[in-house]
């Protein structure tokens, strides 16, 4: 069997995910909507939804890479 190496998965609630990219809620939720944002995750049964941090990092990484070749 193969060795898999896993990583510790964080999740960031909304707050945090506003702080982290400088956009507040409604953008940040038109751009999910448009699909030019990650989709977040539902925690249990409510509405307590979080983002996962690697993916938002990938984000922030394609727009500074977007920024400086544009």
């Amino acid at each position: 069997m193969a060795e898999q190496i896993q990583t510790a998965l964080t999740i960031l609630r909304r707050r945090q995910v506003e702080k982290r990219i400088g956009l507040t809620r409604s953008p940040l939720y038109a751009r999910i909507k448009a699909g030019t944002f990650p989709k977040p995750i539902q925690l249990g049964n409510g509405r307590a939804v979080g983002w996962i941090e690697a993916e938002i990092d990938a984000w922030l990484a394609e727009q500074i890479l977007k920024s400086r070749t544009a």
